[in-house]
């Protein structure tokens, strides 16, 4: 099997599309970037907001996990079934229909009179979410194998970004007007990006892929059975994402409570410390375009391993708490946009099924992570939550080690 670093420089398997260009359009990419941010900072929402939704809709703190849950559930199906017609329909159609169904399921959320409509509507705003994920694949497919690193980490940066921003900016709202605010709020902005994209982005080149619905799907399960790379990055994914979504699915049930008991927006804030991983998405990006791939993810999950140590005191010291988020977000989109980066280069002209699949793994890792940090804090408190987190990291770590080739 070739080496990650080989594959990354742009060697692909069978039959690729025509080149893309050396760079996209340089007002491209900041667009790209700013809507995938936007759009996936929708599925992060809820995480500030757990206990007081606990509160409203009457779950146990056993159960909470299951709204984070539900969305990533939704965002998976969505992973599935509507990435990879990315490669079988126009993308600018494509990207701004889901805009525009996004923005209604946001406000379902928003209005949800009782649970079951609220789980729903979460699910819908998984599944749709995955708008991201098309705009990464638009911009992956634009970039020539020189420089596809640095487009990818730019793109990357903004869903960082939207991450990071969401649990900050759904804090500061759900004090000011409420938690219904929130979902509210980004129905409107969704909706009218869905109307400013249609008129800016370009209508895209005809479609790579000649197939079929069903068979477009039962492609992308094709890819990765037959692909090394992509599973092994894959499962890599999920474990790094199952220690991302342990922190963030629990940690707010000890910051909320004493000795701390942080508002809303004292728990959103704790997001902005995780703002080093934009600069990782930067730097890996750049260290894979000099094919330092592996240096790249084992330095990441050498550090994702180390961030459970400061947070283990995250009772006795904010700061420890901020430290380790620094440590942990970091590494986990340095991982991420190796991940990414090497997975499209397989094969550029299915580049939306790959992202699409490798994403699945990602968010059957977060769903991992929050059922399961859930049920371990609720049986054994912030400590077992340290050391789940902690199991999760060690096994990337030692997946990386064991199925890397020199």
């Amino acid at each position: 099997m070739p080496s990650d670093c080989s594959t990354a420089s742009g060697r692909t398997t069978g039959n690729a599309a025509p080149g893309p260009p050396a760079v996209p359009p340089a007002h491209l990419v900041p667009i790209f970037a700013v809507a995938c941010g936007s759009a996936v900072a929708n599925v992060y929402f809820a995480q500030p907001l757990l206990v007081t939704l606990g509160e409203r809709f009457a779950l146990g703190s056993g159960l909470l996990g299951a709204l984070v849950t539900v969305t990533q559930l939704g965002y998976a199906a969505g992973l599935f079934l509507l990435v990879p017609l990315g490669d079988l329909v126009d993308r600018r159609r494509l990207i701004t229909l889901q805009l525009g169904l996004l923005a209604a399921a946001l406000l379902a959320v928003g209005l949800a009179p009782g649970t079951a409509v609220l789980l729903a509507a979460l699910a819908a705003v998984g599944a749709l979410a995955v708008v991201a994920q098309t705009m990464v694949a638009a911009a992956a497919h634009l970039a020539a194998p020189a420089v596809r690193g640095r487009v990818v980490g730019a793109v990357t940066s903004g869903i960082i970004t939207g991450i990071l921003l969401a649990r900050t900016a759904a804090g500061v709202l759900a004090d000011l007007a409420g938690w219904r605010a929130v979902y509210l709020c980004s129905a409107a902005l969704t909706a009218t990006l869905a109307v400013l994209l249609r008129r800016a982005l370009p209508a895209g080149p005809p479609p790579a892929a000649r197939l079929p619905y069903r068979r477009l799907l039962a492609s992308t399960v094709t890819l990765f059975a037959r692909n090394r790379l992509l599973r092994v990055r894959g499962a890599l994914a999920l474990l790094v994402f199952a220690a991302f979504s342990t922190l963030w699915s629990s940690v707010v049930q000890p910051l909320s409570g004493p000795p701390w008991s942080l508002s809303h927006t004292g728990i959103g804030a704790f997001g902005l410390a995780g703002a080093a991983g934009a600069l990782a998405a930067g730097i890996a990006g750049r260290w894979n375009d000099r094919g330092l791939a592996q240096r790249t993810t084992g330095t990441a999950l050498v550090l994702l391993a180390l961030s459970w140590l400061p947070l283990a005191f995250t009772r006795q010291s904010l700061w420890a708490l901020a430290a380790g988020t620094v440590l942990l977000d970091f590494a986990v989109q340095a991982a991420h946009v190796t991940n990414q980066t090497l997975v499209h280069a397989v094969r550029p002209d299915a580049g939306s099924r790959i992202i699409g699949g490798y994403m699945i793994f990602y968010s059957a890792g977060s769903a991992l992570g929050a059922t399961g940090s859930s049920l371990v804090y609720a049986a054994a408190g912030w400590t077992g939550v340290c050391a789940l987190g902690a199991a999760f990291s060690c096994a990337a770590l030692l997946l990386w080690a064991t199925t890397r080739t020199r």
